[in-house]
């Protein structure tokens, strides 16, 4: 939303129209901002997950251990014991002898991680999985606290951004300018009014590049496009068996792929989503050793078997487990199959084992968490998150001060605007990729064609008329 610059007449045929594109930056800004704020805000606060979680769980590390601690089949049943009833899902292996461990159990329905003491075996905390603070921001981030609904609004607006920052670019776009005052930088004394104006330009010019990457690499976590992008894969035979991010609902424990960032999606099925079989503790033992040594990247969550296998009671410790390491640096995250009749490796898939679609997104979801290339890629993310706020504060004063009274506000359109085919086809193209911004377009110009542009007071307060400069 910023000012705008009429057409003379000789322009009106040309591409793109600049006050056609005025309109609907105006339009995708009035929509966006109230989201934009709320998904800055919250991913900005996600960005430092690792240290917020850390603080929160100071008061069970950092403990007095003056012996060796208990073998890890005692501490989950210790854990086990506190809870009657549950079953066994994932154990989290300390980085330390004198942290804590956690154990996630599953009772009722409801996954539980538990804080056992490692050499008394004593419970020192347990949580709800869906109640701790960064699960619930994980939850209004990407859903709203609403679910897929939530997801599909989250997408809605996601898509309006993309368009609004492209559309944004365009009017940026210095003509004639022979000074970098309002186009690099806001102009001081040249009044409120420039300086609002100058102040939203340019900073939408700063944080543009880094806001397009966080919302594009947001996208395979939505319900609507991660599923559209699944059937885009499976019709180009790029399809895999098991993707390492999930979209959609939350998943239900940290042994889903995705459990890193489940305020993005998670899936309804498969492993993490049900209760698993008993499992013969002493494997973990052994699995434990085996993993310990290796020293993959933190945290690193040893899970017993999807099911039992046949041939008889013992078997259950004959299935393979999995060893994760769900480091929020996905270009190094592993994963093992082990054995858990002798604690041996199985089996080992990086990140290079990965398909290279896998692999992209990986790197995308990775700088969209901070963690790609560590605190200086927090730091961006969190200019990037402060720019947008301050974006929309701007924008929404630019609104306010420049609308007349009664109205919306928004620019009229041309008597005769261009349709040239490069405007046409940009939209195809924003459509196909972005389906929901192409189902919400053709809504939008429906109902002004077709309901809203024939209601004169209507018509009057959202600005259809039209105007011939």
């Amino acid at each position: 939303m910023t000012e705008s610059k009429s057409n003379g007449p000789g322009e009106a045929a040309g591409w793109p129209d600049y006050r056609a594109v005025w309109r609907w930056h105006f339009y995708a800004g009035l929509f966006c901002v109230p989201f934009v704020v709320v998904l800055s805000i919250s991913g900005s606060i996600y960005l430092f997950k690792q240290e917020i979680e850390s603080w929160i769980d100071r008061p069970y590390d950092g403990l007095s251990v003056r012996g060796r601690p208990e073998p890890p089949s005692k501490q989950v049943a210790a854990a086990l014991a506190a809870f009657p009833g549950a079953s066994f899902h994932a154990y989290e292996l300390p980085q330390a002898d004198d942290e804590s461990t956690r154990v996630i159990v599953r009772r009722g329905g409801e996954a539980l991680r538990v804080y056992v003491h490692p050499e008394s075996l004593r419970v020192l905390h347990a949580v709800v999985e869906e109640d701790r603070l960064m699960r619930r921001l994980f939850r209004l981030h990407g859903e709203l606290l609403m679910g897929d609904r939530g997801s599909a609004i989250v997408e809605l607006a996601s898509s309006w951004a993309i368009v609004m920052i492209v559309t944004g670019l365009f009017l940026w776009w210095p003509r004639g300018a022979r000074r970098l005052g309002g186009v690099l930088y806001p102009r001081l004394g040249r009044g409120s009014r420039i300086f609002w104006r100058d102040l939203h330009a340019a900073t939408g010019l700063w944080v543009s590049g880094f806001a397009l990457v966080l919302l594009l690499t947001g996208l395979p976590w939505a319900k609507f496009w991660g599923d559209y992008f699944r059937g885009a894969r499976r019709l180009t035979g790029t399809a895999v068996a098991r993707q390492d991010w999930t979209n959609g609902a939350v998943p239900r424990a940290m042994t889903e792929p995705d459990g890193g960032h489940a305020g993005h999606g998670g899936a309804r099925g498969g492993r993490g989503s049900g209760s698993r079989p008993t499992a013969d503790l002493a494997a973990l033992d052994r699995i434990a050793a085996t993993v310990g040594p290796l020293r993959l990247p933190p945290p690193v969550v040893i899970a017993p078997p999807e099911a039992p296998s046949t041939g008889g009671p013992a078997a259950g410790s004959l299935a393979d487990w999995t060893a994760r390491s769900m480091t929020a640096n996905r270009p190094y995250r592993v994963d093992l199959v082990m054995d858990g009749a002798t604690g041996a490796i199985k089996g080992r898939k990086g990140f290079g084992d990965r398909h290279p679609i896998d692999r992209i997104v990986g790197v995308g979801i990775a700088l969209h968490e901070g963690r790609l290339f560590g605190p200086p890629n927090q730091l961006l993310g969190l200019a990037t998150a402060a720019g947008l706020v301050l974006l929309s504060v701007s924008s929404v004063v630019l609104w306010l001060r420049r609308r007349d009274p009664g109205t919306l506000g928004a620019p009229r359109p041309l008597a005769r605007p261009a349709f040239a085919p490069g405007l046409l086809l940009t939209i195809f193209a924003l459509g196909v990729y972005l389906p929901l911004f192409g189902a919400s377009l053709l809504a939008v110009l429906a109902a002004e064609k077709l309901i809203l542009g024939r209601i004169p007071s209507v018509s009057h307060w959202l600005g259809l008329q039209t105007s011939r400069a």
